[in-house]
């Protein structure tokens, strides 16, 4: 689980067997294109709209590593070379504000941190202008090109006693898999060319959290000061607490709040302007959608309020005058144009959906990443907002060669909501035959399914299934008021609506109802093991790093606090005590029936393993065939190729053999 501000895990899920027949000559996605698919992610466009700076992820599979490169590509022809050569973890490409530099973050070869990197972009090396002890997370360029703000971590709390071996340290708001106290992350300030940093923020706040990154830092327009998140701690859990403050850029001055409303993140200055925005969980209620507020003239205001749903990203419009907004709509990914004054639009893309990286430059063009039903993430640009969008790089050009399943949006009604959800049909489908039907339940549960490429999808129809990605409620792609709806009904209520969907897939004839299966990871590992307690309509499950005990996992999970926005209470209360065990998974589990495989990371402090651990002690002792396997990460969901294809082959072996 994760929550929508923080960048939301989706429910992951894979390829199962051939069912149908294919023809001959069909050539389908399969678990060895894993390996090709290549990512890109940052796009930064120079100040003058003539070049876009990016980063390109290839997975190698005999390092197990992705290998990433920072690319130019010129917006005028689409040509595309790369600016970095054998350097280790590059992120971040930023361009100076004058266009002549290009900074970036790399793994320093002596440290094995990330520092900053300057590239004149005229020619020449780059430059490493940091030395920092725990690396750089996140930076940005002064408004006149000659400093760099940037945020480093901390030494240890107790660094002096550690060194003398009394490691200790006093639980508070951590995960049960910390060993020791978190650090907070602080400012400081560096010339362009390197040099003596100056040290700008301390204290017990922080800038970051342990789970979440920073949120970008924003220098005025006048250089004088730089703006920031304010988190009240390091941890995540009282991350909600969150206020925007700003501090003098020359390191003399304390730190001054600027936005007060609890909440506040993600701060950005209209171009030429005082007026700002920034994110916030729309009334402070973080049960609703993220809103954009805007603010500098008065009392803030959501000027989202009237479309009153979430939004993943935003930036400001070269003009000062308007947003350009992105978020789920339906079942599509998209961006709306919203003025400061009048109603939003959303932006005619065709059949492209937009994803949540883009960025605007002074000329007005926009350049953002993005991907269709039937082809993974590329880059595009739009000269202005109303113009069609053309696609500027071709890095997964294999993927147009194979055959891929179609995919379209079903509708349906239950309890009230207009619900959603995306089909992908099996390779080669023939109408009129009935295919078996597996169900890819999305996590979150702040998250939406599309029609957006999805390589699990496509690796469920190759297999010939029938591939059903239900949103319910709880997802961010209806309106506050459904995504609000999960407030103390987090199993029984989405439970009801994926069964509803189901009920509206089946009714247009073509679903095997003797061969169905359920699965996700996260929260869709959650609804997958509440609907196996609940619902007795399964052949077979997988459930992955899925929470099971609301109980055990707000205990020891990082994830905590989120977790009691679900309910508007702890779990140790009168008023929390009777819901929170009600809405456990684990207190239906003598009713599974289906053969389930259970997997999970080792060191996933967002929902601990010890969830599925109970599961698996749960149905084993009952009598349902049940494997688990646990992977040695100490993320949510494998990062690595090796395991992420290890967790695939697995799934795909487990549907096979009790769908097939």
């Amino acid at each position: 689980m994760v929550r929508v501000r923080i960048g939301w895990l989706v429910a992951l899920v894979v390829l199962v067997g051939g069912m149908l027949a294919l023809s001959a000559a069909a050539t389908p996605f399969q678990l060895d294109d894993l390996q090709k698919l290549v990512r890109l992610s940052d796009p930064q466009i120079s100040p003058d709209g003539k070049s876009i700076a990016l980063v390109v992820s290839t997975p190698d599979w005999k390092t197990d590593k992705n290998k990433s490169e920072i690319d130019v590509v010129t917006v005028a022809t689409a040509a595309r070379r790369t600016l970095t050569h054998d350097r280790e973890n590059v992120s971040m490409p930023r361009w100076s504000p004058d266009g002549t530099l290009l900074a970036f973050l790399a793994k320093d070869s002596k440290s094995k941190k990330k520092q900053i990197y300057v590239m004149p972009l005229a020619g020449g090396d780059a430059q490493r202008i940091t030395e920092v002890k725990e690396g750089v997370v996140e930076f940005t360029w002064s408004p006149d090109s000659s400093r760099i703000a940037y945020i480093t971590q901390d030494p240890p709390v107790n660094e002096k006693a550690i060194k003398e071996h009394d490691k200790a340290f006093q639980v508070t708001d951590g995960n049960f898999l910390l060993r020791e106290a978190v650090a907070p992350w602080h400012l400081w300030v560096v010339d362009a060319a390197g040099g003596t940093p100056t040290r700008l923020t301390e204290g017990s706040f922080s800038l970051q959290t342990e789970q979440e990154g920073a949120t970008p830092l924003v220098w005025s327009h006048d250089g004088k000061f730089i703006v920031f998140t304010k988190f009240p701690s390091p941890y995540w859990g009282p991350s909600f607490r969150s206020v925007i403050a700003e501090v003098p850029a020359s390191g003399h001055g304390k730190p001054t709040t600027l936005v007060s409303d609890r909440g506040a993140n993600d701060f950005a200055y209209a171009p030429d302007s005082n007026t700002f925005a920034f994110l916030r969980a729309r009334n402070g209620d973080e049960n609703n959608g993220n809103a954009v507020y805007v603010g500098g003239n008065g009392p803030a205001r959501d000027a989202t309020a009237a479309l009153a749903r979430n939004f993943n990203a935003y930036a400001w419009l070269s003009n000062g005058k308007a947003l350009l907004l992105q978020g789920e709509l339906g079942t599509n990914s998209v961006l709306w144009e919203q003025p400061l004054n009048g109603a939003a639009r959303v932006l005619q893309l065709g059949d492209i959906a937009a994803g949540s990286q883009f960025t605007v430059a002074k000329n007005g063009e926009i350049a953002f990443l993005g991907s269709t039903p039937t082809h993974p993430d590329e880059l595009y640009v739009m000269t202005l907002p109303n113009a069609k969008p053309r696609r500027l790089t071709d890095v997964n050009a294999f993927v147009d060669k194979l055959e891929l399943g179609r995919t379209e949006s079903v509708q349906w009604k239950n309890d009230g909501f207009d619900e959603d959800g995306a089909l992908t049909y099996p390779v080669g489908y023939r109408k009129g035959k009935a295919a078996p039907l597996v169900l890819l339940i999305h996590g979150g549960p702040e998250s939406a399914s599309t029609t957006r490429f999805s390589p699990l999808a496509q690796l469920l129809s190759a297999a010939g299934f029938l591939v059903f990605q239900p949103n319910y409620r709880g997802s961010t792609n209806l309106g506050d008021a459904y995504q609000h709806a999960i407030f103390r009904n987090t199993g029984e209520g989405p439970g009801q609506d994926v069964m509803a969907g189901v009920a509206a897939v089946e009714k247009l004839g073509i679903v095997d109802k003797n061969r169905i299966g359920v699965s996700g990871w996260s929260y869709g590992g959650y609804m997958t093991t509440w609907l196996t307690g609940h619902y007795d309509a399964w052949k077979a499950a997988v459930s992955g790093a899925a929470l099971t005990d609301w109980v055990m996992d707000y205990t020891i999970a990082y994830y905590q606090m989120g977790d009691v926005y679900f309910f508007g209470s702890t779990p140790w209360t009168n008023e929390g005590w009777e819901i929170w065990r009600q809405q456990s998974p684990i207190t239906s589990v003598r009713n599974v029936k289906a053969p389930t495989l259970i997997m999970g990371d080792v060191g996933d402090s967002n929902v601990p393993l010890v969830n599925s651990y109970e599961w698996y002690h749960g149905l084993r002792d009952n009598g349902v065939t049940v494997e688990f396997w646990a992977y040695p990460a100490d993320t949510h969901f494998p990062g690595d190729i090796v395991q992420q294809t290890d967790v695939y082959r697995r799934w795909v072996g487990w549907m096979k053999k009790y769908l097939e």
